[in-house]
């Protein structure tokens, strides 16, 4: 088995490296291929892994089994999965990804073209399979009920809220949309049921839901859970038809060994370890409380105890915290899963919509579940070991589970209060990756943000855990999706009270929602001009920027002084070398440096403007950001340089603000 495990590791990296190394074609090109995986239209751009399989010449079409590509184009065909393309543009050499496989490189798109469906008939049937599923939720879409129901059915969820998903992953709920074996079980048994008497006998069975299986991977999109439970289903049928016996047991370890060997890198994938832990501690669980009754919930409790037991070092590994609430949420949500999957089935497949309306009720139940049990704490290492401590102490000495349970009901409860105001004026600059969330906060419960980054779930988590559900003004400094993706996506959540921009781009992004909600639930939206002065609690804003329109939406940013308790921060958006040099050198104690830090500032605007404390806001990129010759700059200016991406939030209290040390 080692031997065989090195062989397969050794040929999935010959794999990737023959893909990195590949000869590529130079200049514009046109190349048939197929869609490897559905596109990804998020951001304003068209994304989506290639295969080819022909090259466009002079001499027309020749067989090129090129290496995978991933195109991207401003826009396109709908497509999907299997369908065979017809692609003009140019290659540019990785490093390329496409939700993290790699490929040989980037293709750019001039024009596209579809040329037909799947070739293969299971993924015919699959891709019908799918769009049936969506066809039957239209009436209901995008509500997030129905694209839960649609993820329950498919594992497809990518118009479900993100604040909705970053709920439902801090309640433990998200691996209820990773479809796994339960829905397996459901697609066999309605399969059984739809074919009637063709699939009468264990034999008949068998027979078509091994083929019904491919049908169901095609339709759910080959996610390693999928795979992995297809993979045990598969091995119970084939066992079925041979006359073997294959128990739960068996199956999954055989099927983690093949899979393995045939796809080593599924090893490493989080949802791969998650799936096969969770699957081995219901296995395990299912007993623990054998002769209790009834017998059913407590079946349904072990199992879940043990699911949740399993995975958590996983969590802790991989992502560094559990749900406390997920032993709780999970056994409430469950049974509403099973319904909601098993109507929503019933209904978009037959067209009774009147089914279809009850599944999506149900969805948006469960997604009460987990906004519900978001705001309860997650758990770090040191308190899962003290939990679990405290659990097999409780086991073994019965008369101690009261103090027990009464302990860990209050460090629960004290870890799930949220922070209270700062006891003076204070600024964070938030982690929040590849963009801009930066916080002010007063000790009478003023807050201020400006911009909130990319990611939805991010900010929910940060305001979530300073208490913050209102907001007395948003700005949005410019367009960008780095800055107003995440404010956009939570806006229907908060209180807002107050809503800057620069000016609405009009193009239904970001930014264009974020205003839309903000009036829609009453909140002031407004276009500062500069000049504009005004006092937010301890706070006084100066708009200083922009002083006119700009072709570049960065140098369109609104650029703000904010003073409080004898100090003063410039917040400059992601100002470029043109404004800056409309506005001239702004001295402040405190700078946020426009623009992730990237070499696209003017050196003496930075070294005329240099505060006491430069922060830069920047995740992991491939842009270069932050610029080395940016932060000699600001040092050598005599600046305190601090960087989310090390430093984690940068807090500085204003009312006291002494230069941190550097890291």
């Amino acid at each position: 088995m080692l031997v065989l495990g090195l062989a397969a590791g050794a040929a999935s990296h010959r794999r990737t490296e023959a893909t990195r190394t590949a000869d590529l074609p130079q200049g514009t090109v046109t190349i048939l291929g197929t869609v490897a995986a559905d596109p990804d239209a998020k951001g304003g751009a068209l994304r989506f892994p290639l295969r080819p399989h022909h090259l466009v010449t002079d001499a027309g079409a020749v067989s090129w089994r090129g290496p995978r590509l991933v195109v991207r184009a401003t826009d396109g065909p709908l497509l999907a999965a299997g369908d065979e393309v017809a692609v003009a543009g140019s290659i540019d050499r990785g490093p390329a990804t496409y939700r993290g496989d790699p490929a040989a490189g980037w293709f750019g798109a001039d024009a596209m073209e579809r040329l037909g469906g799947p070739a293969a008939p299971v993924m015919r049937l699959g891709n019908a399979l799918r769009d049936r599923v969506r066809a039957g939720l239209a009436p209901w879409w995008p509500e997030p009920g129905a694209v839960l129901v649609a993820g329950f059915l498919t594992g497809d969820v990518g118009d479900l809220p993100e604040a909705d998903a970053e709920d439902l992953r801090r309640a433990g709920l998200s691996h209820f949309v990773a479809v796994s074996g339960s829905n397996v079980a459901l697609f066999l048994l309605g399969l059984a049921l739809v074919l009637g008497p063709l699939a009468w006998g264990p034999r008949r069975r068998a027979v078509a839901g091994l083929a019904g299986l491919g049908v169901f991977v095609v339709a759910t999109r080959w996610e390693p859970s999928v795979v992995r439970a297809a993979t045990m289903a598969a091995l119970a049928l084939t066992g079925r038809l041979a006359g073997i016996a294959v128990d739960a047991w068996t199956a999954l370890g055989t099927a983690v060994v093949v899979l393995v060997l045939v796809s080593p890198e599924l090893a490493v994938d989080l949802g791969f370890q998650l799936s096969v832990a969770a699957t081995a501690g219901v296995l395990a669980g299912a007993t623990i409380f054998d002769g209790r009754r009834p017998r059913w919930a407590w079946t349904a409790a072990g199992a879940t105890l043990a699911a949740q037991v399993a995975v958590a070092p996983i969590l802790l590994a991989r992502i560094g915290t559990v749900s406390a609430a997920a032993p709780l949420a999970n056994p409430v949500a469950a049974p509403i899963v099973a319904a909601a999957t098993a109507l929503g089935g019933v209904g978009t497949l037959s067209g009774l919509d009147a089914v279809t309306a009850v599944a999506v009720r149900l969805g948006d139940l469960v997604l009460a579940v987990g906004r519900a049990a978001a705001p309860l704490p997650q758990l770090g290492a040191a308190l899962v070991l003290a939990v679990g401590t405290a659990a097999v102490i409780g086991v073994r000495f019965p008369r101690t589970r009261v103090v027990l349970g009464l302990l860990a009901a209050g460090a629960l409860g004290a870890a799930a209060l949220p922070a209270g105001p700062p006891a003076g004026p204070e600024m964070t600059v938030l982690d929040v990756g590849q963009g801009d969330a930066i916080l002010l906060r007063g000790p009478d419960g003023t807050v201020i943000l400006v911009d909130g980054g990319p990611d939805p779930g991010v900010l929910a988590g940060a305001l979530r855990a300073r208490g913050i559900g209102r907001i007395d003004l948003v700005v949005a400094s410019h367009e960008h999706a780095d800055h107003t993706a995440a404010l956009a996506a939570i806006a229907h959540r908060l209180d807002v009270r107050t809503l800057w921009h620069p000016g609405l781009p009009g193009d239904g992004g970001p930014l264009d929602r974020l205003a839309a909600t903000v009036a829609a639930r009453g909140g002031r939206v407004a276009t500062p001009g500069p000049g504009t002065t005004v006092g937010v609690g301890p706070f006084t804003i100066e708009v200083l920027g922009p002083l006119r329109r700009y072709a570049s939406p960065n140098d369109g940013s609104l650029v703000l002084v904010v003073r409080a308790a004898g100090s003063s921060v410039l917040l400059a958006g992601d100002i470029e070398t043109f404004a800056q040099a409309d506005l001239g050198p702004i001295r402040a104690d405190v700078m946020k440096v426009p623009h992730q830090g990237a070499a696209t500032s003017d050196h003496d605007w930075l070294r005329a403007s240099a505060p006491r404390v430069a922060v830069i806001s920047v995740g992991p990129n491939d842009f270069g950001h932050p610029d080395e010759a940016v932060i000699a700059t600001l040092e050598e200016a005599g600046a305190v340089v601090l960087r989310t991406d090390r430093d984690g939030d940068v807090v500085v209290r204003l009312d006291r603000l002494d230069p941190p040390a550097a890291p």
